[in-house]
């Protein structure tokens, strides 16, 4: 029998393909509830973490370092089809081989900053899943340059992207992820976070020899939903390998991870808590899931179940990456001359991205092989700890930069799920609570904390940088900045 707290995931798992009924491919969420479905053990232990050995310090780690030369020029995009007039910014994308014998290449697309390239930081983006593509969620829909118009064929300008302020690279990984492969089938179904982790260091370590100019900038990992595994784990991959003098030392100065899922416990109590603050559960449905459903403390009663089968009842058919915002109902509804505006977030997005990924023109200019493109893909995932908490607590005492950032509106994973998360720290308070500022309005909500800050978007769901770009871009430059958001 499943363990409670299972159930309920999976439970949120057959409410997300009410609500995306159009959809043809999978969501993050839907991958993230799928492996949580998957979990070998059914009560996962606390002490099942993520932390890379300090043995990997005083041991050599073989590195595939494979020829570089020519490979930006040819990475280098012409013009990507249906891109609007001015585009003032170089744009890159291609493979990088990540393991000669096993034949695995993962795809990137980078975007160079129209002002300040030759000094602004290096960013990395990964979307979560595991295994949905940071090219169709995070570049097409989020915080990258363009956004795809209702037509699936052509393009509009996010001026709130973030290439404004950094030099952003977006990593379709592990391979079998978007355009990434690999030519043993095999990997598909035993990839994981540590594979995950290891082939993003070595596609790190590569695209660094093929774009050398960014070698020693500074460079930052962010990321949402459960990249809130892969970043803080590539970033210790990062630090233990940097003491290698013999390849290149990476320069990380921190990471910023959204609406992040980093531990069972604490994240599933805090999912069903934010549907009662929130007006979608009922008192007495909340009442009994916290008095029979024991996420942190593993004391499950049998009524726990159907109490939170009541809860997602309760719910109805609503978009829960976004509780207020509209469902996609259908595209054709849409008046085709009508401008497309990154101000108003279009539900039916993913269906434009996945018909402009497909295109055969699209593919050849992004330097892809012929693919069948999906935004997520069904891989296997052999190990996903229940905790990504320790690994983060060492990234704060190494003195890095760690922000945990959340869209308020998101019920995937909730604020209510980083509080819980973070308060396991007991970290000492040293900048208070209070309401941060952007186009002078309240933009969200911060504290900062002995090593990590905590800040909020208002108003933006899971994907923050969709729903509130400008929010977004204000939050990101500030983390860059090493500032907090403005009070003001």
């Amino acid at each position: 029998m499943k363990s409670p707290h299972l159930i309920c995931l999976l439970l949120l798992c057959f409410q997300q393909l009410a609500v995306f009924p159009i959809a043809s491919t999978a969501s993050q969420a839907d991958n993230l509830y799928k492996l949580i479905k998957s979990r070998k053990s059914d009560n996962p232990s606390n002490a099942e973490t993520w932390v890379k050995s300090e043995s990997a310090n005083k041991e050599y780690f073989p590195v595939y370092l494979g020829n570089q030369l020519g490979s930006m020029d040819a990475d280098k995009i012409d013009a990507l089809p249906g891109q609007p007039q001015g585009v003032d910014f170089d744009q890159y994308a291609g493979y990088v081989t990540v393991n000669a014998t096993a034949g695995r290449a993962l795809f990137y697309y980078f975007v160079e900053s129209p002002n300040n390239s030759d000094t602004n930081p290096l960013v990395l983006w990964l979307n979560g899943g595991p295994g949905c593509s940071s090219l169709g969620y995070g570049a097409m829909e989020e915080l990258g340059p363009f956004r795809v118009n209702s037509d699936g064929k052509t393009l509009y300008r996010n001026e709130y992207a973030w290439n404004n302020v950094a030099n952003v690279i977006f990593l379709e990984s592990p391979a079998g992820v978007g355009f990434s492969y690999s030519n043993t089938t095999s990997d598909y179904a035993t990839v994981g976070d540590k594979r995950t982790a290891e082939d993003s260091y070595i596609f790190l370590l590569n695209w660094l020899e093929r774009f050398p100019q960014y070698k020693s900038r500074d460079f930052y990992i962010t990321g949402e939903s459960y990249a809130g595994h892969y970043v803080p784990q590539l970033a210790q991959t990062i630090l233990s390998n940097n003491t290698i003098t013999n390849q290149t030392v990476i320069n990380l100065k921190g990471i910023a991870i959204g609406n992040a899922w980093i531990d069972v416990n604490t994240s599933n109590q805090g999912i069903y808590d934010y549907y009662w603050t929130h007006a979608l559960n009922s008192d007495e449905t909340h009442a009994g899931i916290t008095q029979n459903c024991g996420f942190v403390t593993g004391n499950f009663t049998p009524n726990c179940t159907l109490y939170l089968e009541q809860g997602i009842f309760e719910l109805g058919n609503i978009n829960p990456y976004n509780i207020y915002a509209p469902l996609c109902q259908s595209s054709s509804s849409k008046v085709p001359s009508s401008p497309a505006s990154v101000e108003d977030f279009d539900p039916c997005s993913d269906n434009y991205v996945q018909s402009y990924l497909n295109s055969s023109d699209v593919q050849k200019a992004l330097h892809a092989r012929n693919t069948a493109w999906a935004a997520c893909a069904n891989i296997g995932w052999t190990d996903s700890p229940s905790t990504i908490l320790p690994t983060i607590k060492q990234l704060i005492d190494s003195g890095l930069r760690v922000w945990v950032y959340s869209g308020d509106v998101d019920a995937v994973v909730p604020i209510t799920s980083s509080r819980y998360s973070i308060n396991t720290f007991k970290l000492p308070v040293e900048t208070p609570f209070r309401p941060w500022y952007s186009s002078n309005e309240v933009g969200g909500y911060v504290v900062g904390y002995k090593g990590l800050v905590l800040t909020t978007v208002r108003g933006a769901g899971h994907e923050v940088p969709s729903y509130q770009p400008e929010r977004a871009l204000t939050m990101i430059s500030s983390f860059l900045n090493g500032t907090l958001p403005p009070s003001s």
